[in-house]
């Protein structure tokens, strides 16, 4: 579930990356051994930090800067990539439980027009099928013209620091016929959450970041998670974010930390770290953000084809493990940067990391490491 497709593909060689210092905490060794692999997979570097009843664990592998050699920290913020959907649903269905609008409104009522062409008809789409992916919008990342100006070498260094307006990205996606009528079937497009986004700053006169600002980071004082905008850099401390820039996982590594996410908007232009991530899915499935209504609303799921253990929410994934344990979260991929943050629905163990490359790396193993493996 990643915005970019294109540069996540499967490792065929291998980066030599040096171990961190010893973890803080105890136990955890399937998942320790799990970030170990992921390096000698070809990630450069892992950052990951974990908390259940024994404490709060937090490890790193591999290195940040390929070039000095720097390992990578845990406290490293990163960009998030399609977790920001999480943040973005939640603003709507506090919205919702304000009274200020209606999940079964269509995307016409606060947006008239917007989705229109090639079949796409915003009369009716309604707002819960954007946030659950069955509207059957085009995704616009899939967009081949799209996909070489942003994701392939030539065309991200040429335009790495453009500015996307929303609407420019959904007019990219309504060029396209929809992949199926509203409601009929399920298909991930990050154009749902663009609208989504929309649909917030319609309905409340403020952009969509303000909102998640002062609704949810600062009430849980989530200090190291920011909505970018058009900034083009990660705070401090950081590592640097690599990619293949191809369609491939061979050739050349390139430094791409440095990017406008405006290309991602409310589908993924995000940044945290770890442990605010994992305060954020705590507080979120322990219902301190939402009323139990909207609450049970976002983990109401859909099947995914393909995907029999895996259900979609409302922004919420539901996975069950092969141990049977469920946990509750999303992914997130923007270039040179994999993120996974899970969450058990009692909120008392959770998992957040970072693989600071997007070719390589096994992130389910990751997280069945945590919750089913031996510590």
């Amino acid at each position: 579930m990643t915005l970019v497709a294109a540069t996540a593909v499967a490792l065929s060689a291998a980066l030599a990356a040096p171990a961190l210092a010893a973890p803080t905490g105890g136990g955890h060794d399937a998942t320790r051994e799990a970030l170990r692999a992921a390096v000698k997979d070809g990630v450069p570097g892992v950052t990951a930090t974990a908390r259940d009843a024994h404490g709060t664990w937090r490890a790193t592998e591999g290195v940040g800067n390929l070039r000095t050699g720097e390992p990578r920290s845990t406290a490293d913020r990163y960009r998030v990539g399609s977790i920001t959907k999480t943040f973005v649903a939640t603003v709507l269905l506090q919205l919702e439980a304000e009274g200020k609008l209606s999940l079964d409104d269509t995307v016409d009522t606060w947006l008239p027009g917007a989705v229109r062409g090639n079949g796409h008809d915003g009369r009716k789409v309604t707002l819960r099928q954007l946030l659950n992916h069955t509207s059957g919008i085009y995704d616009y990342t899939s967009d081949e013209e799209f996909g070489r100006t942003y994701f392939l070498k030539d065309g991200f260094f040429e335009h790495r620091y453009d500015t996307k307006k929303p609407a420019e990205l959904v007019a990219i996606a309504m060029a396209h016929k929809p992949d199926f009528a509203p409601g009929t079937s399920w298909s991930y497009s990050n154009t749902n959450y663009v609208v989504a986004g929309m649909v917030i700053e319609k309905a409340t006169g403020r952009p969509y970041g303000a909102e998640i600002r002062d609704r949810i980071l600062r009430p849980l004082h989530l200090n190291a998670t920011s909505v970018p905008g058009t900034r083009v850099t990660v705070p401090q401390p950081s590592s640097r974010a690599y990619s293949k820039l191809a369609e491939t996982a061979t050739g050349p590594t390139y430094d791409v930390t440095r990017l406008n996410p405006s290309l991602a908007y409310a589908a993924g232009e995000m940044i945290s770290d770890s442990a605010d991530l994992n305060r954020f899915y705590r507080a979120l499935l322990g219902g301190k953000l939402l009323p139990q209504k909207q609450l049970k609303a976002m983990k109401t799921t859909v099947a995914i084809d393909g995907a029999p253990n895996v259900g979609y929410g409302l922004g919420l994934l539901d996975r069950e493990l092969s141990c049977g344990v469920h946990v509750w979260g999303h992914g997130g991929g923007i270039h040179g940067s994999l993120s996974e943050a899970v969450t058990t629905p009692d909120a008392r163990h959770s998992l957040a990391f970072n693989l600071n490359g997007d070719w390589a790396g096994d992130s389910e193993a990751v997280i069945e490491a945590e919750f089913c493996g031996k510590r």
